[in-house]
């Protein structure tokens, strides 16, 4: 699937467009992209590309039109613009893509639980909320400054991001713990993978479908009342499209309205592309060819074929 950053000119034949898949950057996202897009290439003959670009900008091309399909749209860590693209009929919702997902603070299992076959003794025995967090500062002691612990964060400018602050100051937290937003979200997944790997405490933010979360085993921890990041903990995430694509390509917005997954399945991919050095592309064909069973329900029998004849 072709990749590209700017805008596309209109065609003399708007029917044969290619359909502009968003891309934010994450890797699901791309995943489902690339899945989307071989079957809507392949089985119903339509060019796909993907535009890259932040939240703002991507909500913004898909109210205009500069932007067809977004395949993993996180409604509530975007409330404002999704709300305000609905009620005006500027993009329409076409899928539950998955609902099991979920983001938060996180703690390594072994931290609560300990690990025997690493030898690692239960550090946090009682740790299960966030607010628990309050007996535990000299463990996740902040490196740079031992007077207060560190939670690693979300990156700036993730609503999610806003949302743990506001959260971490209605508990009393901040006065114990600097909230770290690192850069990318690449530093976040190292940081962790490193405590991991060296059985250290580390407590920060991750979400579900990732590939951390399908190679390592974490905890939640829970809340014990509604907060900001409650709010958007566990949220319906959804393919929506600019309000033009039923209407111009009928046949892929059936489609979408038939695709669903799961955090599950995100996560396997994921993994996947981790350890494999693969590319979203791969983890699609993949996923094409193991899982035949249910992405053939989602387009007709002659659709089907066709996409197999081109695995």
């Amino acid at each position: 699937m072709m990749i590209l950053s700017g805008c596309s000119g209109e065609s003399a034949d708007a029917e044969k467009d290619p359909i502009i898949f968003a891309d934010e950057s994450w890797a699901s996202l791309r995943f489902h992209n690339e899945v989307a897009g071989t079957i809507i290439e392949s089985g119903y003959g339509y060019e796909t590309e993907q535009r890259k670009g932040s939240a703002a900008a991507i909500l913004t091309g898909l109210r205009e039109g500069d932007v067809d399909v977004h395949m993993e749209l996180w409604k509530q860590n975007n409330k404002e613009a999704y709300d305000e693209g609905i009620e005006s009929g500027d993009f329409v919702k076409l899928s539950v893509n998955f609902d099991d997902n979920y983001q938060g603070l996180y703690v390594p299992t072994y931290v609560i639980e300990g690990d025997p076959e690493r030898g690692i003794e239960p550090m946090a025995p009682d740790l299960k909320y966030i607010t628990d967090l309050a007996d535990y500062k000299d463990l996740f002691q902040d490196p740079e400054d031992k007077e207060k612990g560190r939670i690693i964060g979300a990156i700036p400018g993730w609503e999610v991001s806003e949302r743990i602050a506001e959260t971490l100051k209605e508990y009393g937290l901040d006065e114990q713990f600097n909230y770290f937003r690192p850069g990318a979200e690449a530093a976040i997944n190292t940081s962790l993978a490193d405590a991991y790997k060296n059985g250290e405490p580390w407590v920060g933010y991750n979400y579900e479908p990732n590939w951390v979360m399908g190679k390592y085993d974490m905890t939640p921890l829970l809340e014990k009342e509604d907060t900001p990041l409650s709010a958007v903990a566990e949220q319906d995430v959804e393919i929506v499209s600019h309000k033009s694509l039923p209407e111009r390509a009928p046949d892929v917005s059936e489609f979408l309205e038939n695709y669903q997954t799961s955090s599950a399945i995100a996560n396997d991919a994921l993994d996947y592309m981790q350890n494999e050095d693969a590319s979203a592309e791969d983890a699609a064909v993949k996923f094409l060819k193991e899982e035949e069973a249910l992405w053939t329900e989602w387009v007709p029998e002659d659709v089907a074929e066709k996409v197999k004849d081109e695995l």
